[in-house]
């Protein structure tokens, strides 16, 4: 099982980042994909996630509005959609595969995670 997050990089305050998780070694269709992030001295802390089937999501409070969460399930992909990005996103985001299809947001139920993507918002 492999998760692959990328899209990561510098941006300015307010500005914009797409986030994709492509995943691959086995059907992920009746499972559900999370974001975390980590940010600089600080514990991981949960996103969003997204249910395969149907689409169903789950926000974080302090991101909801401003991220969205997407899949393509003939790509085994799910995005992240950051916008009016603030210095505090800073962090690596990860992507996780939680196999009990439950939108939560603790991580005792991921399973496999993805290496990780730097994430800056910075002027």
């Amino acid at each position: 099982v492999q998760l692959q997050a990328s899209g990561g990089g510098l941006v300015q305050p307010g500005g914009s980042l797409r986030l994709s998780c492509a995943t691959s070694g086995r059907t992920f269709t009746s499972y559900v994909m999370g974001w975390f992030r980590r940010a600089p001295g600080k514990e991981r802390e949960f996103v969003a996630a997204i249910r395969w089937i149907g689409g169903s999501t789950y926000y974080s409070d302090s991101m909801k509005g401003r991220f969205t969460l997407s899949r393509d399930n003939a790509k085994n992909t799910v995005y992240l959609q950051m916008n009016s990005l603030k210095p505090e996103d800073t962090a690596v985001y990860y992507c996780a595969t939680n196999p009990k299809s439950v939108l939560t947001s603790l991580e005792v139920n991921y399973d496999y995670w993805g290496q990780g993507t730097q994430v800056t918002v910075s002027s």
